[in-house]
């Protein structure tokens, strides 16, 4: 297979920048440049590119499995879906130099392709969750990391890709806090002390409803999930990669309780409001790897 851009496994950097881009000008032969620019300047570690599906089907491309993400919306699981073009992950330890480096990609893909949004991102202590609790402790390891995240035997400019779900989930901190401790450990299905996992917990505890081995077939991601803020609000940046979007898919409808009725104790305490889908290209000689877009 191809190389993976190397950012998707890599362990989480202490600041990271989410881009997030529509098409301005639907010229197919200017986004090809624009996204020629940005092979210049994304290295798959310190910047990771995923592209949307109104991009691919802008150059006259299908990505087999790529498609809109799926709202849905229930009086106590509300899911937007919240489309973009392009998305760039911009990793590091500075946030200054993060900052530079976005603004030089945003330049360098204008006119074609324009900002819509941008969240900064950072990592809280040992990789925690704003609520104190850690995300991502049943993330897949070494190989079997690469086989949950990355596209095998798909053929060539397939090979070495991903699939990658990304939502911006918003925190009620007083609705949390005024939880009692241990009604918040149920919650999540872990002690916040040392992170076991409650054997006894509801059916309604986050670690219940997502179990990836509990699922027909197993529905492994591998979550690269930073916590976020601005001036008046703060929550989680969720972002899970996998080699397609089924498990994903999987998870959040049981989540929502499409699947039986009883939805996740998260939706108590925080709310997603955007959601989207990207498709991360593979790596090859130096540079993103854009075969399957005929380029």
């Amino acid at each position: 297979m191809n190389y993976f851009q190397a950012g998707i496994l890599a362990p989480l950097p202490l600041a990271a920048r989410h881009l997030f881009f529509s098409i301005a000008e639907g010229d197919a032969h200017g986004i090809r440049a624009s996204l020629d620019a940005l092979r210049g300047l994304a290295d798959g570690d310190a910047t990771v590119v995923g592209l949307g599906q109104s991009l691919t089907l802008a150059l006259g491309a299908q990505i087999q499995q790529l498609r809109v993400f799926p709202g849905s919306s229930t009086p106590d699981a509300d899911v937007p879906s919240t489309p973009a073009a392009l998305w760039c992950w911009l990793r590091g330890d500075d946030r200054g130099e993060i900052l530079h480096r976005s603004m030089v990609i945003e330049r360098a893909i204008r006119p074609y392709l324009e900002l819509a949004q941008a969240i900064d991102a950072f990592r809280y202590k040992t990789g925690l969750d704003l609520t104190g609790y850690e995300d991502g402790t049943e993330n897949p390891r070494d190989a079997a990391a690469v086989n949950a995240a990355i596209l095998q035997n798909a053929g060539a400019g397939l090979d070495g890709s991903s699939f990658v779900a990304i939502q911006q989930w918003v925190h009620a901190f007083d609705r949390f806090e005024a939880m009692a401790p241990h009604d918040q450990d149920l919650a999540i299905g872990r002690r916040r002390s040392d992170n076991e996992e409650i054997d006894d917990a509801p059916p309604y505890a986050h670690v219940k409803r997502t179990a990836q081995e509990s699922f027909e077939p197993e529905a492994f991601l591998f979550r690269r999930s930073m916590p976020w803020n601005d001036e008046r609000r703060a929550g989680l940046v969720f972002v899970a990669f996998g080699k397609s979007f089924d498990a994903f898919e999987a998870q959040l409808r049981r989540m929502t309780g499409a699947e039986d009725g009883i939805v996740d104790a998260l939706f108590r305490f925080s709310r997603p409001v955007t959601g989207a889908y990207f498709w991360c290209p593979p790596w090859r000689d130096g540079r993103l790897d854009l075969r399957a877009l005929g380029s």
